[in-house]
């Protein structure tokens, strides 16, 4: 029997129990699209997390002194090995892999200006820190010189908006702690990072004003780094550690900085989104399993009310493997018609989702071809005990049957 003349015969035994393979079809289609929807809303989510964190700065590598390393609890705050500017200008010197390097300071407080006041941070850099973390003026211009003492700024979005509603506030000046500041620069909107970070609330303002007119210090509490490429991250961690012990005279195996990359954030994250996606995928593939077990159970029920039929197909001359296709044909078009529907349902769910709830959703091809799959694996799976069962029966006794 043709492989066309088999699905004609399983089609139309199917549509005589419209309601029984209505429900089977469902159990498949609640399957499909609860797997589509949830793997849409984990690679979404990925995607997202992967954008935000990307967004605040390319191949940036981020070094602090650690105050509390692994190796125990420091009791001496005289032992604690802080970063100075001259590490920052021992790296730029002696760094293969560092491409650009900006020491930073920061004081969180009140901002005021004509227009208002706001709780910003106002942040001491090198003009590079624009490039690392990948800010662009908008409007303005962009301080010069790391030995900058002067006292001006750059706004970010949030804090311009919030300080000066009505109007533009290049040229206009605001006072952190009584310190006036010229605004000479207004950074275009970054939007929000990963973990809720507000990108556009900043104040940039030279290194050494901040330094030494806010915080009257000579310490840095961070150094941030961007590297040549995304290959040259890992290196550049071990290039700036073994830098470092050698400037502070420390040995190699040394925790006294905390030496991050972006990409190592990018890499835990995503590893935790995918941990995240595999079980969300998996509480959904119980569903499939069920509407699986669904079509086992329907095939069993057709064969039993089908065995006068089946023996007679026998006695003219089918043969067991006739059989065997015919009832096999019937479970993957009721698990292959499920999919189908299903995925165009988890498809629709998942914009659905998008649209309303606002949440990242990527529905990927290869979750709609892998679903496919599953779905005729299913049908031959679950399909295959009841057709051999009936392809087994004995015409006389089939018959027979009441």
């Amino acid at each position: 029997m043709t492989p066309i003349a088999l699905m004609r015969i399983a089609f139309k035994a199917l549509l005589r129990n419209r309601m029984r393979t209505f429900l089977s079809v469902l159990g498949i289609v609640i399957g499909v699209a609860a797997v589509i929807t949830m793997v849409a809303i984990g690679e979404g989510s990925k995607k997202s997390i992967k954008e935000q964190i990307g967004s605040l700065g390319a191949n940036v590598v981020m070094i602090f002194p650690n105050p509390r390393p692994a190796s125990g609890v420091r009791t001496d705050g005289s032992a604690v090995q802080l970063l100075t500017v001259n590490d920052a200008h021992a790296l730029r010197r002696k760094s293969e892999y560092l491409a650009t390097i900006s020491p930073v300071v920061s004081a969180r407080g009140q901002v005021v200006a004509a227009g208002g006041n706001w709780p910003g941070t106002i942040t001491g850099v090198y003009p590079e820190y624009l490039k690392i973390r990948g800010y662009e003026i908008e409007d303005g211009v962009m301080f010069e010189g790391e030995e900058n003492m002067s006292k001006v700024c750059i706004l970010g979005k949030t804090v311009a908006d919030n300080l000066f509603p009505d109007g533009n506030p290049v040229g206009q000046t605001v006072r952190y702690k009584n310190i006036p500041f010229k605004v000479i620069g207004l950074l275009k909107s970054k939007g929000v990072a990963g973990f809720g970070q507000d990108q556009d609330d900043i104040i940039l303002a030279p290194f050494s004003a901040v330094q030494r007119r806010v915080l009257a210090s000579t310490n840095v509490q961070s150094i941030y780094a961007a590297t040549w490429d995304e290959q040259s991250a890992p290196l550049a961690v071990e290039e700036v550690k073994a830098i470092l012990s050698e400037e502070h005279k420390l040995p190699p195996d040394n925790d006294a900085f905390r030496i991050q990359s972006q990409q190592e954030i990018l890499d835990m994250v995503s590893s935790t989104a995918e941990l995240l996606t595999m079980v969300l995928t998996a509480i959904a593939g119980i569903s499939l399993l069920v509407g699986g077990i669904g079509i086992m159970n329907i095939m069993y029920v057709s064969v039993t009310e089908r065995t006068r039929e089946i023996g007679l197909r026998m006695a003219i001359g089918a043969k067991g493997f006739d059989i065997l296709m015919q009832f096999l044909f019937e479970a993957v078009l009721i698990s292959l018609t499920g999919g189908f529907m299903g995925i165009l349902m988890g498809s629709l769910v998942s914009y659905t989702v998008r649209f309303f709830a606002d949440w990242p959703v990527s529905v990927t091809i290869s979750s709609i071809i892998i679903s496919f799959s599953v779905c005729f694996a299913t049908g031959v799976f679950f399909g295959w005990y009841p057709a051999r069962k009936a392809a087994r029966l004995d015409p006389i006794e089939a018959l027979r049957y009441e």
